[in-house]
């Protein structure tokens, strides 16, 4: 799709977020937007765009992953100096959302986080939010400004379909209870058995997979989830398969948050293959690749052609739910 600057359209991303912003403005064929942010001795955030945006249609790309606060800022005060800026609307581009499992209370006395995080985000100044695959959908109606929710499962569906070898003796397992409709949704597209495994949480970092409805003996196993956070769900039902006589274990995510020892648990695992997407930065501010240790197992799928089409469906007031349409299709 060829834009130029008629369109009044600019891409600005987070320091974290700048290598995917890239590759969107590729595929909206327009260059990426300038601005800086500079952290002053005392921790203090500053952003400065270093081109005129007033009157027009301005996205800022950022997860909130880890450094999630330091994150959850910068998007605040990109929203504010855009705003200042007078530019005609703001959409917040958020892969991933951080704070997402705190979207309830749980027991007395505890926040709901992810409120607050929608609350400040509509008071910085954004007039849309754009975002994928959230651990919990209801967080859409925190927001008092539109929300649109993109879906992973067409690019894991291309990956997936596209590699025979891996679908031909496929059973789909659902690490647990609550990811039983996207499970069964991936295993129905990719006509494939289906099997769930009961979970038991003994703590935040630790659970326990105790028995597996379904049969994986001798089958290729195929696991999904949102997101690989400490590990410890998709390492015990690992091995709990592993246990039951599956033959190979992938397991494809789409935010790898990979917090704490995930890396070390996957090591350890029978897992062979992690397929993942690029919401969250495989490399850090420092450089360092969160993956090195797991490099002959994992593989980045790039999602920044699925967000670039939905900036154009956005900024042109199109159906995002049509992107969707052949997915919607597949799963009835």
């Amino acid at each position: 799709m060829a834009w130029n600057d008629a369109f009044g359209v600019k891409v600005f991303a987070g320091r974290h977020q700048i290598t995917l912003a890239e590759k969107v403005c590729e595929h909206l064929d327009m260059p990426f937007g300038q601005a800086r942010t500079d952290i002053f001795p005392d921790g203090e955030i500053i952003v400065r765009t270093e081109e005129d945006v007033r009157g027009r249609d301005c996205f800022v790309v950022l997860s909130t992953c880890d450094p999630v606060n330091e994150n959850i800022m910068e998007l605040l005060i990109f929203a504010d100096c855009l705003r200042r800026a007078s530019a005609r609307r703001i959409t917040a581009v958020v892969p991933y959302f951080g704070y997402a499992r705190q979207d309830r209370k749980e027991a007395g006395r505890t926040p709901i986080t992810a409120k607050l995080i929608a609350n400040l985000i509509v008071e910085a100044g954004f007039n849309r939010v754009l975002t994928l695959d959230l651990h919990a959908a209801q967080i859409q109606g925190f927001f008092d400004i539109p929300v649109d929710h993109l879906a992973s499962s067409p690019i894991f569906l291309d990956y997936f379909q596209s590699r025979p070898e891996y679908t031909k003796n496929l059973v789909v397992v659902s690490p647990d209870v609550g990811n039983v409709k996207m499970g069964n949704a991936y295993a129905e597209m990719l006509g494939a058995e289906f099997a769930i495994i009961d979970k038991r949480r003994v703590s935040g970092d630790t659970v326990k997979s105790q028995h597996i409805i379904g049969s994986v003996e001798g089958r290729d196993v195929l696991m999904v989830d949102d997101m690989i956070s400490t590990g410890g769900t998709i390492c015990e039902a690992a091995a709990l398969v592993k246990k039951h006589g599956a033959k190979s274990i992938t397991v494809a995510a789409t935010h790898a948050v990979f917090a704490g020892k995930a890396v070390e648990k996957i090591k350890a695992s029978p897992i062979e293959r992690v397929i993942v997407t690029n919401t969250i930065p495989r490399e850090t501010l420092e450089g360092d690749d969160r993956f090195k240790d797991i490099e002959d197992r994992i593989e980045v799928l790039c999602i920044s052609k699925l967000f670039a089409d939905a900036i154009h469906h956005i900024h042109h007031n199109q159906s995002i739910s049509a992107l969707f349409r052949n997915f919607a299709e597949s799963k009835r």
